[in-house]
Parts: structure tokens; C-alpha cells; sequence
């Protein structure tokens, strides 16, 4: 079955929906579950390309129409359906090249402070409010798991759960060293610098899926939540910080109402990010893993943010260039998105 066979991914949904009815079928949930997602993105791909149908034959309709009146004045009105036929048509294909094994999952996106102080620790905020932004216009949910902030401003490190259809698939090639160059606000001589921070993207692991971590190669410590979270937050040692001791991965969680729930949380990232690695290392399985893992590696950035002396973000892996900066750190990433999983076809 082809991306685009809507008659294949139609009888696909027929025969899911002929297995919903079974009378057995909540008998195993979690497949039930896993079933009534995949229904729906189905559902999704059904209903967008029965639109770009009707609005392709629209077209043909004014097309024949403005022939046979030897009508110029529709040529308009023909020029903006079709290139908004061409731009959804776009979207749709970037949208079949998200066949990985977990592209259609949650993602779990981490941004972390580069040195520099104050420079660094905004722009890892700034970045954060991007991708939140990002979400934002896509109709994503986004919720922040573990905010480690400073005193005197800006972000030292973030985690955040960006739920939606193929979040992890459109934000997976975000991971990376991300630099900016521009005037600092924090520096009274006005001089230009040159700050980094790092993003990591994982996808958020279904319940379904079995990730066996021993007890014993875990230390689980708890402390005070800090920063803005509501009232719950610097009354009790509610904060977890879990590491996983053959790897030396630490994740945290301060932004449940308990200790209980920000360790669930914390050990569902753990699992994840221990996934992600697994199948970046080429392990079978997590007690294959060894070694520190702790540290962000600073490599060659994937993305250059500059300010000044001009306005421009480059993409280094594409060649993507975009001239207006602030649009992009309000969320405009698509171009970038769409220009690195369109790699994958050539």
C-alpha cells in the first residue's frame, strides 16, 4: 500500500474497525489502545486525501469553466486554489516520508545550556519558547516535565512532553548543538557573542512496550522543586532525580503535584532515553549499555540562529536558509523540518 493508495488505507481502516467490534475486544487494552490510535491517524489520512481530491476537481471545474466563457478574471481566483492545493499536497508527502518505527509517537525534548553564564542559559529559553511556540501552531500539547532555572534568569536545562500525531517523527532531526550569534543584552560594551545550547529529542515510549531496568543499577534521589510550578512547589522534597548507574543517564521530574507521580514521569523518560540509546548504539538490549552517557557531546552545530550583523538562520546539514530570524524563533520551523526529512529521498 502506497502513502497516497486511498483505496488500500481504506480498506485498511474497514478491516480495523471490523476488529473493534469483536466482542473480545477490550480483553487486551493495551492492543485495543494501540489499535484506536492507529484508526484515527488512518481516519486522519482518509479525510485529507478525500480534500485534496475534491479540491483538485474544484480546480478542474474553474478551469474548464474559465475556457469555455473565455474568462481571464478567474485566472486568479484558479492561481491562489492551486497553490494552496500544492502547498497541502507538500505538507502530505513530508508527512509519508514519517515511516519510522516511532515517528508517530509523543516527544520527549530536552534543551540544555551550553557554557557562557546568563547568554547561553537565555538562549537555551529562548529556544525552548520556539519549539513551544512550534507545537503550538501545530495543535500540539506541550507540557513541562523538569525546569531547572536560574536565579537571575534564563533556562539551565528543560524537559518538556510535546504530545501529538508524529511529534517525535517532525522533531527528531532537531537534535543537536544549536548556535546563536548576536548583540549580548548582557553585555555593556554592546559586543557580539557567540552562545550554544543542545537539543534532544526522544520519542515518549508506549506503555505497551516492555523496557526491563533493574532496580539495582538505579539511584533514585529526592529534592525541593523550584521555580514557578503553583503551590505545590517548595513545600515538600516532591522532586525526583533518577540515575541509571551502568550509563550514568540522570533524569528529573519537579512538576507533578507528588513525589509518587514525578517518579512515574521520571522513570518513563528513563526508559525512553534509554531506548533511544539502545538503538543509537545498536544494542540489543539495555544491559548492553555501558559507559558515561552523561554528557552533551559538543559537535559541529546543525543550526546557526545570528542576529547580527545580519538576520538569517542556516540549517548546516541542508543548506536551508531563511532570512528572517524572529519568525523562525516564533515557531516558524517548518521550512527547516520539512527540508531535513525531504533528505531522506534523495
Amino acid at each position: 500500500m502506497t502513502p497516497f493508495d486511498l483505496a488500500g488505507i481504506e480498506k485498511q481502516l474497514s478491516e480495523i474497525k471490523k476488529q473493534a467490534e469483536a466482542g473480545d475486544f477490550w480483553n487486551d487494552h493495551a492492543r485495543a489502545q494501540k489499535l484506536l490510535k492507529k484508526r484515527k491517524r488512518l481516519e486522519n489520512e482518509v479525510e485529507a486525501l478525500s480534500a485534496m481530491r475534491t479540491d483538485l476537481e474544484d480546480i478542474e471545474v474553474l478551469i474548464e469553466l474559465a475556457a469555455e466563457e473565455n474568462d481571464a478574471s478567474i485566472a486568479p481566483e484558479i492561481q491562489a486554489a492551486y497553490e494552496k492545493w500544492k502547498k497541502d499536497f507538500e505538507e502530505l508527502r513530508v508527512k509519508t516520508l514519517l515511516d519510522g518505527e516511532y515517528d508517530g509517537n509523543n516527544a520527549i525534548l530536552s534543551v540544555h545550556a551550553g557554557s557562557g553564564g546568563a547568554d547561553a542559559q537565555n538562549w537555551a529559553e529562548m529556544l525552548l519558547r520556539m519549539y513551544i511556540r512550534w507545537a503550538g501552531d501545530k495543535n500540539y500539547k506541550v507540557k513541562i516535565m523538569d525546569l531547572q532555572d536560574d536565579s537571575e534568569g534564563g533556562v539551565k536545562s528543560a524537559t518538556a512532553l510535546v504530545s501529538g500525531e508524529y511529534a517525535y517523527g517532525y522533531l527528531k532531526n532537531e537534535k543537536g548543538v544549536h548556535r546563536i550569534v548576536r548583540i549580548s543584552p548582557f553585555d555593556s560594551s554592546g559586543r557580539r557573542h557567540t552562545s550554544f545550547s543542545s537539543v534532544d529529542v526522544m520519542p515518549e515510549i508506549d506503555d505497551e512496550i516492555n523496557v526491563e531496568i533493574s532496580p539495582d543499577d538505579l539511584r533514585i534521589d529526592t529534592f525541593r522543586s523550584s521555580g514557578a510550578g503553583g503551590q505545590h512547589v517548595n513545600k515538600t522534597d516532591s522532586a525526583i532525580r533518577i540515575t541509571h548507574l551502568p550509563t550514568n543517564v540522570v533524569v528529573s521530574c519537579q512538576n507533578e503535584r507528588s513525589q509518587h507521580q514525578n517518579k512515574e514521569v521520571a522513570m518513563r523518560i528513563l526508559k525512553s532515553r534509554l531506548m533511544d540509546l539502545a538503538k543509537a548504539e545498536h544494542k540489543e538490549n539495555l544491559a548492553e549499555l555501558a559507559g558515561d552517557y552523561s554528557q552533551i557531546t559538543w559537535g559541529s552545530q546543525i543550526r546557526s540562529y545570528v542576529f547580527h550583523p545580519y538576520s538569517m538562520v542556516k540549517d548546516h546539514r541542508t543548506g536551508a536558509e531563511v532570512g528572517n530570524v524572529y519568525a523562525v524563533m516564533d515557531g516558524g520551523l517548518d521550512y527547516f523540518i520539512n527540508e531535513k526529512l525531504k533528505q531522506k529521498e534523495s
